[in-house]
């Protein structure tokens, strides 16, 4: 009897054990059943969120050699890395400043800046290390969850709307900007804002994002600088 070689892998059963809690046991239970967290490891990306990047790129083309990108919460590296193979940027010819509160191991062709993007300063400090204004910015950040639904999605949105702030004020006219967002309600303040401030704004589900999250992404595109 042969081995059929094309069955799908066995679940990976997450054991019980004394000091961790239901919901580390299923992330830890997720983590390891994920696709897309075994092929990031097979194909070198930081984290699987690199995936949703390449998914949201394919179909609406945001990244082209050349451009000048921002990362905002880059941390720990796998849209960056993304950002830069399809920019360009090892070979100079697209730019990339990563933007983090945390440490990120080097990433060639990227320019990281450990900087709070809340501070007054940042967006100086960023354009000055593009060396002008920005094509894109991205923005796939999450703030640490409390596991009260809609206390998280208050923190998301607050951090989803500090982005789109950076955006207005580093974005060249006609740049796009793509945040994480949660459905919930007091996402509709975020999408009037950009609908004043850009040519047209979507939402994009890519299909790493887990079907049962509630993460969304706002893609706005040709910016109206004032």
């Amino acid at each position: 009897m042969t081995r059929d070689d094309s069955r799908r892998p066995m679940k990976v059963q997450v054991k019980s054990r004394r000091g961790r809690t239901l919901s580390s046991k299923l992330w830890l239970d997720r983590q390891l059943n994920d696709p897309y967290v075994a092929r990031a490891k097979r194909e070198g990306f930081r984290s699987r969120a690199a995936y949703k990047l390449i998914e949201i790129d394919d179909k609406q083309g945001l990244l082209r050699l050349g451009a000048s990108v921002v990362d905002l919460g880059a941390a720990p590296g796998g849209w960056s890395q993304v950002v830069a193979k399809r920019v360009g940027a090892a070979e100079g010819r697209g730019r990339l400043v990563a933007v983090d509160v945390l440490d990120m191991m080097a990433i060639p062709g990227v320019q990281f800046v450990r900087l709070d993007f809340l501070d007054a300063s940042a967006p100086d400090t960023i354009k000055g290390l593009l060396g002008g204004p920005a094509d894109l910015v991205l923005s796939d950040m999450a703030a640490n969850a409390t596991g009260h639904r809609p206390t998280d999605h208050l923190k998301i949105m607050a951090l989803a709307e500090a982005a789109a702030a950076m955006a207005h004020d580093v974005l060249k006219p006609g740049g796009a900007f793509l945040c994480k967002v949660l459905q919930g309600g007091t996402e509709t303040t975020l999408l009037a804002q950009l609908k004043r401030n850009f040519a047209s704004v979507k939402h994009v589900k890519p299909a790493a994002s887990r079907a049962d999250s509630a993460e969304l992404y706002l893609l706005a595109r040709g910016f109206r600088a004032r």
